[in-house]
C-alpha cells in the first residue's frame, strides 16, 4: 500500500532560491524544502521540478576561502559495554511502534484526541530514545530511532496547534479552512517545541528566477 510518509514534510524547511537555509552550511531541496515557488500547498509531482533546479543553484555556490575544520566530537563513552543482543529486536519493536502511531493518530485525518495522544506517546518515546543515546556507543540505528521520535514529537505538536482544515492536513474537529491563511513553524526550545502560526505572505512565490 501507498502510505503518505514522505508528505509529512512537505514543504517543512525553509530556504532561498538557491535552497539554503538559516544554518551555515545546509542547504535542501526538492519536497522537504520550503521555497513557495509553487504555493503553499504543492505536492512532490512540483517537487520534482524544485528539486532539479534549486539542486543545480545550490551546486553552483562556490565554497568559502576559508572554512575552519572543526574538531570532530568524542563520541568515546567510558564505561559503556557493547550492546545486549536483544537490542536489534528491540530498536526494531519501537521503530516500528512510531511508524504505527504516526499513521493511525497523525496520517491522513486527524482530531485533538488524536494528536493529544500522539505527542504524549512520543514524548515519552523521545525521551527514551535519548537516555539509551546517552548511554549507548552510538550508531545509525540509534539515532534513526532518535530523530524519528524527535521528528514525530514536532510534527504531531505542530498539528496540533491547527485548528483547521487545509491541504494535507484534515481534522474531523475542525473540518474548514480559516482565513487568512496561515503557516505553522515549530522549533525546538530546549526540551520543549515552540509552534507559531505565521500569516502567508502574498508575494511569496513571486520570486524572480532569472
Amino acid at each position: 500500500p501507498v502510505v503518505p510518509a514522505a508528505h509529512y514534510m512537505c514543504g517543512g524547511v525553509n530556504v532561498d532560491l538557491d535552497g539554503r537555509t538559516d544554518l551555515p552550511g545546509l542547504f535542501a531541496a526538492g519536497e522537504v524544502a520550503h521555497t513557495g515557488v509553487h504555493g503553499a500547498n504543492r505536492l512532490a509531482s512540483n517537487s520534482l521540478l524544485e528539486a532539479h533546479v534549486v539542486a543545480a543553484r545550490a551546486g553552483a555556490i562556490p565554497p568559502p576561502d576559508h572554512v575552519p575544520v572543526p574538531d570532530l566530537p568524542d563520541l568515546s563513552r567510558p564505561g559503556v559495554g557493547q550492546p545486549g543482543p536483544d537490542r536489534g529486536v528491540i530498536l526494531e519493536h519501537e521503530w516500528s511502534a512510531v511508524r504505527g502511531l504516526m499513521w493511525d493518530y497523525v496520517g491522513l485525518v486527524r482530531s485533538q484526541d488524536r494528536l493529544d495522544r500522539a505527542c504524549d506517546r512520543l514524548a515519552l518515546m523521545r525521551s527514551w530514545a535519548d537516555h539509551l543515546y546517552a548511554g549507548s556507543v552510538p550508531d545509525t540505528d540509534l539515532a534513526e530511532i532518535r530523530n524519528i521520535a524527535l521528528v514525530g514529537w514536532l510534527i504531531a505538536s505542530s498539528a496540533r496547534v491547527r485548528l483547521e482544515s487545509r491541504g494535507l492536513h484534515t481534522r474531523l474537529d475542525a473540518p474548514e479552512a480559516v482565513d487568512p491563511p496561515r503557516e505553522t513553524r515549530c522549533r525546538l526550545n530546549g526540551q520543549d517545541v515552540q509552534v507559531d502560526m505565521v500569516p502567508l505572505d502574498k508575494n511569496e512565490g513571486s520570486h524572480d528566477w532569472t
